[in-house]
């Protein structure tokens, strides 16, 4: 499988200024003066070689929203302002090429999960097909009120695309365009469902806007088993470990320790942090992917876990 990252900011969209773009500008001109950078040589490879990620790229903008794809069959997770650039690109592809039919399954209604949604340009055609699945159960009203006056222009029920709501069950397997995908309910205001996803013996867990404490054994061991043995897992690590335990507590998020301590419990091959703050600068989170490798290195058991940080436009391998 092969997943793609179009979101990956939370809460909200997450500014890039100006003075953050001097920044990186500043800090990429000096790294070359010291490397003594001749006209000619090979950019490409300066910038890969002796810059870090924030000083070349951003972590994005965009809130959440990816794409878990097998081939030509796929699944989106999340409408988020992501949702907007995947649909972008869709109606960008040669005509015979797009995609028709489109499945949309939803960990929760708060704003920065559909707010992408009045803007995915697929769902203004006709002829196009698009299944919303979640766990709640007032999904079409979420869509359809916020697609209403006085908030947006076009209404909900103008849309061109054949649009239907599939309540799943939390527990209970689904088999969603060759996918198997079973829900859990996770700690999180109004409730936020994470997915497993299985598909030709690979697996990938989708858990985002759940807060996981310094539990008990006991209270951990639904997740770990629900995590057990993914291949990736998609982990909200919004907030830093000292905000989650203090002026952030029982916000419905979690930090990358408690991440890294749940994946290597349940034998994760790759953990990728997501959901990021939208207050955390790309340097900031540099660090943080920094820290979390170290720490990853310290604990015990499962020593070849791979450990990333999410960035709008990534593609990860499964």
């Amino acid at each position: 499988m092969e997943v793609r990252f179009w979101g990956t900011r939370g809460s909200l969209p997450a500014s890039l200024s100006a003075q953050h773009v001097r920044e990186k500008v500043r800090g990429a001109l000096e790294a070359a003066i010291e490397a003594g950078l001749r006209p000619g040589e090979d950019l490409e490879r300066f910038m890969d070689d002796r810059l870090p990620f924030w000083k070349r790229a951003t972590y994005g903008t965009n809130t959440s929203c990816i794409e878990i794809r097998d081939g030509k069959h796929f699944i989106l997770c999340d409408a988020g302002t992501g949702l907007r650039d995947f649909g972008n690109h869709v109606m960008g592809l040669y005509e015979p090429d797009r995609p028709r039919n489109f499945h949309l399954i939803l960990s929760h209604l708060h704003w920065d999960h559909i707010q992408g949604f009045p803007f995915f340009t697929p769902a203004l055609v006709k002829g196009n097909k698009i299944t919303i699945y979640g766990c709640h159960a007032n999904l079409k009203k979420a869509f359809s009120v916020q697609q209403s006056a006085p908030f947006f222009p076009v209404e909900f029920k103008g849309l061109d695309a054949t649009i239907r709501f599939v309540q799943l069950k939390p527990g209970v397997e689904t088999e969603i365009e060759g996918f198997k995908v079973t829900p859990m309910e996770q700690n999180h205001p109004g409730k936020s469902f994470g997915y497993r996803f299985k598909r030709k013996g690979k697996v990938v867990i989708y858990s985002t806007d759940a807060e996981h404490k310094n539990e008990r054994e006991k209270d951990m061991a639904p997740f770990t088993k629900f995590f057990k043995g993914a291949d990736l897992l998609i982990f909200d690590a919004q907030y830093t470990f000292a905000d989650a335990v203090t002026v952030k507590e029982d916000w419905g998020h979690s930090n990358n320790l408690v991440g890294v301590e749940m994946a290597k419990k349940a034998k994760v091959k790759h953990l990728c942090l997501y959901h990021q703050d939208p207050n955390s600068t790309d340097q900031e989170l540099d660090r943080l992917l920094e820290d979390t490798r170290k720490l990853a290195r310290l604990l015990r058991g499962n020593e070849n876990m791979a450990v990333s940080i999410a960035w709008d436009g990534m593609i990860l391998k499964v």
